[in-house]
């Protein structure tokens, strides 16, 4: 409660909302450079952008049976009283527009979409019910080619980011399917029970899966976890498969043709990866950074063909920062004729959080690459002009608003360090007389003094890094230090 000319107002208490997040500057700006490096990486590959609504209709999103997602949604009403939901992932309203355009999205088709999608999910460590997508999608082509492709871009994607270990586990759908068919496990939910298994390998282990995959397991927790109940021979034949390696993409492919049962589904699949890795070699993806892997099974109960997902070495803990797959009967839902896709989806959150970890991109607060910091009796207007000026020549750059008590040097300068502001443009009476500026590096400054405790040494160190430049030079000397383009995904 406060009192107001006194009447007592009742305030409001800041909060978020459960399971959402506020994103300060210092969260926001690696997040916007990242998603430049890789709007430019997209683009060069063909790419278009899209935006479609937050909001969509309710069967758009379920299918006409709700059938067709087990999200958790927001679900709304229009003011026409019309059922409607936020979307939950950027693919689904994409298959609609391939259906609601068709002659203006003309297969093959080539999109990019960046936005947020929103899931009622329960909010957990890391787990939030609005996170941003960042999707790239070919409609309309049928050939592995495409995935090779989409391959290729996740490749590119880390190397623009400045990631040099990394590696793109790929898998096919087609693959686990001719495996289970030749095993006699042909029943629809019997499948997507061992997938779900099968794609706890990494996490649980393959004893927990090998007990997962048969009568069952007690978890950590007391919990029982309902067995797939297959037989020890049907079990070991799937185990033996996923746990096939290979030191090229051939070689695992020729492991795979001889593990599989042979059955025309068998060798279409064989076909199918051998064509794949043909691609992935002609694009230039050499071997350590694209690896067959059989025992990848992520969503493999959506997903059609070949499925994909990007690990980093140095930083397991995050676990995959890009995932995808063709996808080829979504867009059935909309019309009457299939369109083959194929596409993958960047984990925004996830890849940011790692790459700060690695190095790879630089914690920053703020976009501005200097302060104009006056000295004395120097008119506001001044100041301002300098700025301009200094904006004029492409640069980002920030005036000290303040009353006049608080305008001390001190102030100003307490005020870069606060922000992270890298450089100070000094501008006192002396130096608008003879028309020059005083270029401060903050950081070599800082760095310098960092473990000087002797005051006079101190203040001496404060003068590191600074030069007297005219001022038609201040531009220059500021580029000299910040490195010219502020833009980078490392921040330098």
């Amino acid at each position: 409660m406060c009192s107001v000319m006194g009447e007592k107002k009742q305030l409001v208490e800041p909060r978020t909302l459960k399971g959402f997040q506020d994103l300060l500057p210092e969260q926001v700006i690696p997040r916007q450079r990242l998603l430049r490096v890789i709007e430019s990486v997209f683009e060069r590959y063909g790419y278009a952008p899209l935006e479609t609504p937050a909001l969509e209709y309710l069967d758009a999103l379920l299918g006409t049976g709700g059938e067709g997602t087990n999200k958790e949604l927001f679900r709304l009403e229009s003011p026409e009283n019309e059922p409607i939901a936020l979307r939950f992932d950027l693919t689904v309203p994409f298959a609609r527009l391939l259906a609601q355009y068709p002659d203006r999205l003309k297969p093959p088709f080539r999109r990019y979409a960046i936005g947020p999608v929103w899931r009622a999910d329960k909010p957990g460590v890391g787990r939030f019910r609005q996170f941003v997508q960042c999707d790239i999608d070919v409609a309309g082509a049928p050939t592995v080619a495409a995935d090779g492709e989409i391959v290729a871009v996740m490749a590119d994607v880390m190397r623009a980011l400045g990631v040099t270990r990394f590696v793109a586990l790929i898998n096919n759908r087609k693959v686990i399917d001719a495996l289970l068919d030749g095993c006699g496990v042909t029943e629809e939910s019997v499948q997507k029970h061992v997938l779900r298994v099968i794609d706890k390998l990494g996490k649980v282990g393959a004893d927990n899966v090998r007990l997962e995959l048969g009568p069952g397991r007690i978890d950590e927790s007391g919990d029982p976890i309902a067995g797939v109940k297959l037989d020890d021979a049907t079990i070991d034949r799937i185990l033996g498969f996923i746990a096939i390696k290979g030191d090229t993409r051939a070689a695992i492919v020729a492991a795979l043709e001889q593990a599989l049962p042979e059955s025309k589904a068998a060798r279409e699949a064989v076909a199918e990866m051998r064509e794949l890795a043909e691609a992935l070699e002609a694009l230039e993806v050499d071997e350590a950074h694209a690896r067959f892997d059989p025992s990848l099974a992520r969503g493999l109960d959506y997903y059609t063909g070949p499925i994909f997902e990007m690990t980093l070495p140095d930083a397991p803990q995050f676990g995959s920062v890009m995932g995808g797959g063709r996808y080829d009967g979504l867009v059935a839902r909309f019309m009457d004729r299939p369109i083959p896709c194929t596409g993958m989806s960047v984990g925004v959150d996830r890849l940011v959080a790692a790459l700060l970890h690695l190095g790879c991109l630089a914690p920053v607060k703020t976009p501005v690459q200097a302060l104009v910091v006056t000295m004395g009796n120097v008119p506001k207007t001044e100041t301002l002009k300098l700025a301009a000026e200094l904006r004029g020549a492409g640069l980002c750059v920030e005036t000290f608003f303040a009353s006049r008590k608080k305008m001390q040097m001190g102030n100003q300068l307490s005020h870069a360090d606060h922000y992270g502001i890298p450089v100070a443009v000094i501008l006192g009476e002396d130096e608008l007389r003879n028309g020059v500026v005083a270029v401060k590096d903050l950081r070599a400054g800082k760095a310098e003094r960092e473990h000087i405790e002797d005051r006079e040494a101190y203040r001496e160190a404060g003068k590191t890094g600074q030069v007297t430049v005219p001022r038609s030079e201040a531009a220059a000397a500021i580029r000299a230090i910040v490195g010219g383009n502020s833009g980078t995904a490392s921040g330098e």
